[in-house]
């Protein structure tokens, strides 16, 4: 819409002494000037018209309505609407004014045409044109020599009209767009057509920043249709413009910022919004601690700040630019315009040449040589608040490439994008501290460093979620159990976040425990089924009685895990094992064949009431075991049938070691990061070799304590063990004699020494393992004989001389066992 002067004009008159009304309309029909003439002829004084529609004041809709064409003169006969009301027949002519599909407004003139008005008539019309219309408009010759100017037109370019006339555009306007707008006025002098508008940018001398302008070009014709020269008219837009792309750069900013949670992706994206469309250069600053998981503070931070730079992008001859600067922090003094801003809570508008922004320069060698090389000469901070805290502040500047300076309305657009923006930063602060405490409760829950048992190799990966989903609550450990036996578990709690790897670490610690004791795999699942179910009760207990208990603990309210256990034996090389609900292993035999071990999948965890099944089955010598969570498998590329499949295909690929076999199955089911926790854990078993037990079955007589004496020294003396033999001997006295007292045939003895040729194992770390094995169930226990007993200390020997000692329930009864560290010193030279 075109912008005139609301002052009204002065109207001509026929010689008969009839008066012309003149009257200027937007392209809508709204009246923006109203002359003398009008008021006398309709009786509507301009402060009455000015502002309403012509057709609601004296019934005269818009000219593009009752005229044929919407960018040709229109010369009508219609009735018009005095304010008595009265009815007028008059005469109406419209003329449009610099149009370009459609007319942005119009020159009417109510009572006798231009045609029959007088020369008085004429030459109002051309003075109000001139001087007192809002148009900017300038007629050009043959030559396109300019004729002369309107007043609105003068005010633009600065010019005056003596300096004005007789020159061409070139002459007295300056800018990128001169050229062509010569062109299109040549060519309407060559065409006869008039030319679309366009835009053209320049700077009035009487503003501070650059305006936008639509220019348009009419040819002007004599009596015959020739072509004697042209007439521009211009329209200033530029607040239209502005305000347009402010609300474009909001509406941008509300549909790009925020995408995610991660801190540094939402910092980039708001420097990505403000620059080059805004500003030539923008950084994002946040205090230090929130990065630590810290608390922002609220309210204003006043003196010496240090901020650390999240995201910086700069607008540079013609390119823009990201810069990484997640690393970089700073300390900023209490005088420095961002210590300043976050000191008063309130956003500030600079130039280079203010003492705050001059001062804080000249500190610094590395600031002055980027002022310097960019052109810097404005800025704008605005501090970073959401929900009554301080989180940092942003930096925005204008340089050589933008030559406007800031102004106050900048300030507000920029208090508005970097709020809009505050909300998602403080999201995504949240988000990284609770995303930062779950990591760290979930790293101290997993194994910190994987035992490597004598009896198998182990290798793992774990990787945790993507920053979208959160932390997950997959879990693996490898435990050791007696026997030189070994333990795997694989464990998935459902969902994500802190719950969900408190939860995760409560079953793993629960694992543990039970595995101590020794049951079945579908035992322990069983009562881990069963430890589930307490736990979710009691927390929808705490939540029941607790109705304004947060929203965070109701998600943890409900708990359901899938688990698998495993329990490999090296004596007798085969592999127990159980699920609930969990993925069937893979097993890669020593051919390179794999394939899905057929395990009865069980009930998830937490639904009560349904047996768990095991199965079994040899682990023959150069085989991997393959145990793994959903999160391998499954991701939003693929389903899961497709990725079981791409699972085998990698672990049937020969590998040099099971590290390597690992990074391969990673890489290829997971090339980028999961949106789900995923956890691999492969073995490959080290079977004993008949060299490395020792057996014998004892009869149940008194007698056979001191066979089994002898044969475990000539044992021992065979291994090399002589060092060891006074332990061993008073172990194996004191298990085998309470086994003939207490127990029940058969009766086995058996010495184990783990660790098999060609072992990574140093002799330092080797173990022996004495198990004493009867038929009855009744576990022994410590007690403490009283000075003239003569019974009761065997047990308590056992435990004060070897490392460890337990006993473990079995199909047949039970049996105690212990476990003697073997140092250098132990070993006999063979």
């Amino acid at each position: 819409m075109m912008t005139f002067a609301q002052s009204p004009s002065e109207g001509g008159a026929d010689p008969a002494g009839r008066p012309a009304g003149l009257v200027v309309t937007d392209a809508r029909g709204v009246v923006l000037a109203w002359s003398r003439g009008a008021q006398h002829l309709l009786g509507y004084t301009p402060a009455h018209a000015v502002g309403r529609s012509l057709k609601d004041l004296v019934g005269l809709p818009p000219p593009a309505v009752v005229g044929p064409g919407a960018r040709e003169e229109i010369h009508r006969v219609l009735p018009v609407r005095r304010r008595d009301g009265r009815l007028l027949t008059l005469p109406v002519s419209s003329y449009p004014l610099a149009s370009d599909r459609a007319p942005q407004g119009w020159v009417l003139v109510l009572g006798p045409s231009p045609g029959s008005l007088g020369g008085e008539g004429r030459e109002a019309l051309v003075d109000w044109l001139l001087n007192r219309s809002g148009t900017a408009l300038t007629v050009y010759d043959a030559e396109l020599r300019c004729v002369c100017q309107s007043a609105a037109m003068r005010r633009i370019t600065g010019v005056p009209d003596d300096l004005r006339r007789g020159r061409g555009l070139a002459q007295v306007v300056h800018g990128a767009g001169v050229a062509d707008w010569e062109r299109r006025m040549r060519r309407v002098l060559e065409t006869g057509e008039e030319q679309v508008a366009f835009d053209f940018h320049a700077k009035p001398p009487t503003v501070s920043r650059t305006h936008v302008y639509t220019v348009a070009t009419a040819p002007l014709r004599d009596t015959l249709g020739r072509t004697f020269g042209v007439c521009t008219t211009v329209d200033d837009v530029t607040e239209e413009r502005l305000t347009r792309e402010r609300l474009s750069l909001l509406n941008e900013a509300g549909a790009r910022i925020g995408s995610t949670l991660d801190l540094v992706r939402t910092a980039q994206e708001l420097t990505e919004v403000a620059v080059p469309q805004f500003a030539d250069f923008a950084r994002v600053d946040l205090l230090e601690g929130l990065l630590r998981g810290d608390e922002p503070a609220p309210g204003p931070i006043s003196g010496a700040v240090r901020l650390r730079r999240i995201a910086e992008r700069v607008w540079f001859e013609g390119s823009s630019e990201e810069v990484a600067v997640a690393s970089d922090a700073d300390v900023y003094l209490a005088s420095s315009p961002a210590a300043l801003c976050l000191a008063s809570g309130s956003s500030a508008l600079y130039r280079t040449s203010d003492p705050a922004v001059s001062n804080w320069i000249a500190a610094s060698a590395a600031r002055q040589a980027k002022v310097r090389r960019y052109g810097t000469h404005s800025w704008i901070l605005v501090p970073v608040r959401a929900r009554g805290t301080t989180l940092g502040v942003v930096m925005l500047t204008r340089a050589r490439d933008t030559p406007d300076s800031f102004e106050p309305e900048d300030l507000a657009l920029a208090e508005e994008l970097v709020s809009r923006a505050a909300v998602c930063l403080d999201n995504a602060v949240r988000f990284t501290r609770e995303r930062t405490a779950a990591l760290a409760l979930q790293r101290s829950l997993l194994p910190q460093g994987l035992l490597q048992p004598a009896a198998a190799a182990i290798a793992s990966r774990y990787l945790p979620a993507s920053n979208r989903t959160g932390v997950g609550g997959d879990w693996f450990d490898v435990i050791e159990l007696s026997g030189a036996r070994v333990g795997l578990v694989v464990g998935d709690v459902v969902g994500h976040g802190i719950h969900a790897a408190a939860a995760m670490g409560r079953l793993r610690t629960a694992v543990r425990a039970l595995a101590d004791v020794d049951p079945t795999p579908e035992e322990l699942l069983t009562r881990l089924d069963d430890l589930v179910i307490r736990l979710s009760a009691e927390s929808a207990g705490a939540i029941s009685a607790d109705p304004a208990h947060d929203s965070d603990a109701e998600s943890g309210a409900g708990i359901e895990a899938t688990c698998l256990y495993a329990v490999y034996d090296p004596v007798s090389g085969r592999c127990s094992m159980a699920r609930a609900g969990h993925p069937a292993p893979v097993l890669v035999g020593p051919d390179g064949a794999a394939s899905f071990l057929d395990l009865p999948a069980g009930p998830p965890l937490g639904l009560g009431g349904l047996p768990f099944e095991s199965a079994e089955l040899e682990l023959p010598e150069g085989s991997v075991l393959a145990l793994y969570t959903d999160g391998l498998v499954e991701s939003r590329q693929h389903g899961i049938g497709q990725g079981l499949d791409n699972l085998r295909r990698t672990l049937a690929t020969p590998a040099v070691s099971l590290e390597t076999l690992c990074d391969r199955v990673v890489e290829t089911l997971l090339p980028v990061r999961p949106s789900d926790d995923a956890a691999l854990l492969l073995m490959r078993p080290r079977p004993l070799g008949p060299d490395q037990v020792a057996v014998w079955n004892i009869s149940p007589d008194p007698a056979a304590v001191a066979r089994a004496r002898a044969q475990s020294l000539s044992q021992l003396g065979s291994w090399g063990l002589e060092g060891v033999s006074f332990v061993t001997e008073l172990v194996v006295s004191e298990l085998v004699t309470n086994a003939i007292r207490y127990g029940d045939a058969p009766i086995q003895l058996r010495l184990i020494i783990p660790q098999p040729s060609g072992s990574p194992a140093s002799a330092s770390t080797r173990t022996l393992i004495c198990e004493v094995s009867d038929s009855t169930s009744t576990a022994p226990h410590l007690r403490r004989a009283r000075a003239f007993d003569e019974g009761g200390r065997g047990l308590l020997l056992v435990a004060q001389l070897t490392d460890r000692w337990g006993t473990r329930q079995t199909t047949t009864g039970k049996t105690i066992w212990c476990e003697q560290i073997l140092g250098a010193d132990t070993l006999s030279p063979r």
